[in-house]
């Protein structure tokens, strides 16, 4: 089948446009104006009217299970305006897996009643027959309920977690676990069969397609602390055989011990292992919390919590093990970092297996990469590091930032721009479902580097131009994966995943990115969406 698609503005990964397409065998076939592609044969010529094409869009870090789950639970994140907005959302919530009420995308800093995170108290009167769990919208913190507590057996006399807290009031534990310490909860969660486990999937595809998504790189192991990560791969692999999957996933394997890496890595994964629709991706260690949990590991006290820096998941001795392990297995790595205390911890990890092993195209690179130090930056470049940002924080963080990190900390973090012009490589992604999956949405923030209201700008001297964000998803995020030869642009060769937009982004006011709507997503050739 030869498709030509003419008659559009066609973003290519270089300017000038061009204005047609041929599609062939799941791949681009040709490119160039629209006389060149109608004087070619063809089973099927579509007028695009206009519209504008890229690249199929490429979230560069997400929780694409997790976010599957959050469209099957209370969807907090919609109903923050207050804590008593939270708790009428989560009461009219059904109880379900082992009678498990549950719900995610809270977040304190938007409580208009209470400036303060909910506990088990608050959680107690959504049910006290049920067992109750609230997550933060950042999946760094939860909260549960009386009743929970009494089913986990946990008291005032409970040890604390190594890279977590139990948060106590008067010796007794107040309900709210950060981290580590959430491991304690999240395993006496029942978890999802294997045919809930797959309409999870389905679900999230779907939505990814409406954002013009045809690929995403995703930690999905630590979902379901209780669901082996072979189930995991055996639910993509089967939606594969049966011709369900409609996105391109890079599986960011998530493991937080040396023994289980292992094992993981002597049954046969390894980096780009797998087919074109699910590959095994980098080693993913996720090293510290989150900065509106305030868990975010700093090298100096919180400006506003001056009796905490934060936590660290790991100790330097772990990353050591861990990235040094992978690394020397060939493995790419991946290493959630926010605050800057936790980034030097990794840098020396990922520094130290360089200099044992040299591998010139490793392609290891920071996850967030936040709240930074100038010379650390220096060394994210020297050292040919990639950057998975996440532009759709500034939405929230601008407001935050100063506060939690201080002046001078803040003055040097966010700095991806800077990234980009010492050499180093940029994607962008939503860490979703922290984040809805909005690319236009995470592009006008890039752009902007204001808020989607218009507030700001924060350190505008970082702005993406709108090429440079319209690349960070598409272009430089097929780098993350090693795909660049094979997506990422609309080129002959490559897979023909893309996306036409209701309006050109380059001619768009940077304030209506967001608002441009998403027409079709067609992966492979294969429409997917269609509005």
């Amino acid at each position: 089948m030869r498709t030509i698609y003419y008659n559009a503005e066609v973003y290519t990964g270089e300017l000038p446009l061009q204005q047609a397409f041929l599609v062939e065998d799941e791949k681009f076939s040709f490119v160039g104006t629209n006389e060149e592609a109608l004087s070619q044969e063809a089973d099927v010529r579509i007028d695009l009217g206009g519209a504008f094409v890229c690249a199929g869009f490429n979230d560069s870090h997400m929780h694409l299970l997790n976010y599957g789950q959050a469209l099957s639970i209370a969807p907090l994140a919609e109903h923050t305006g207050s804590l008593a907005e939270m708790l009428d959302c989560l009461s009219r919530t059904k109880p379900g897996r082992g009678g498990w009420i549950l719900g995610r995308g809270w977040n304190q800093d938007h409580f208009s009643d209470e400036q303060r995170m909910p506990n088990r108290w608050d959680l107690d009167k959504v049910s006290l027959a049920h067992p109750v769990c609230a997550t933060r919208a950042c999946g760094h913190a939860l909260s549960v309920n009386s009743k929970a507590l009494e089913l986990l057996n946990i008291s005032g006399d409970t040890p604390q977690i190594s890279g977590g807290e139990i948060v106590m009031e008067n010796g007794q534990p107040n309900g709210i676990f950060f981290d580590n310490a959430m491991e304690l909860v999240l395993p006496a969660i029942p978890p999802p069969d294997k045919a809930e486990l797959k309409e999870m999937l389905r679900a999230a595809y779907r939505g990814l397609n409406a954002y013009g998504i045809t690929s995403c790189q995703s930690d999905d192991y630590c979902v379901f602390q209780n669901l082996p990560w072979q189930s995991v791969n055996e639910a993509y692999r089967e939606l594969e055989a049966a011709g369900e999957s409609t996105v391109r996933v890079y599986e960011q394997a998530n493991f937080t011990n040396i023994e289980a890496l292992r094992e993981f890595v002597e049954a046969g994964n390894k980096s780009g292992s797998g087919s074109e629709l699910f590959r095994i991706g980098p080693l993913k260690l996720l090293g510290d919390g989150a900065l509106g949990a305030r868990t975010a590991y700093l090298s100096r006290p919180y400006g506003d919590a001056p009796d905490t820096c934060g936590l660290s998941v790991f100790t330097a001795e772990e990353f050591d093990q861990l990235i040094g392990y992978a690394h020397a297995q060939g493995m790419q790595v991946a290493v959630h970092c926010i605050g800057d205390a936790c980034l030097e911890l990794v840098l020396n990890s990922i520094e130290k297996a360089l200099a044992a092993n040299p591998r010139a195209d490793h392609r290891h690179g920071i996850v967030h990469c936040q709240i930074t130090r100038p010379e650390q930056l220096e060394r994210i470049a020297g050292a040919k590091l990639h950057v998975y940002a996440q532009s759709i924080f500034l939405d929230y963080d601008i407001h935050i930032v100063e506060q939690r990190v201080g002046k001078a900390l803040a003055e040097s973090s966010y700095r991806w721009k800077t990234l980009l012009s010492m050499g180093a490589t940029v994607s962008n992604g939503s860490d979703c479902p922290v984040e809805l999956p909005d690319v236009l949405a995470g592009m006008q923030c890039a752009v902007s580097r204001c808020d989607l209201q218009g507030n700001g700008p924060y350190l505008p001297e970082e702005a993406f131009t709108v090429q440079e964000a319209l690349d960070s998803y598409t272009r430089f995020a097929a780098w993350a994966s090693f795909d660049e030869q094979k997506k990422g642009r609309i080129l002959p060769g490559l897979l023909a995943d893309f996306v036409v937009l209701g309006r050109n982004p380059f001619a768009a006011p940077v304030q209506e990115l967001k608002d441009i709507p998403v027409l079709q997503t067609y992966l492979g050739g294969k429409q997917v969406f269609a509005r």
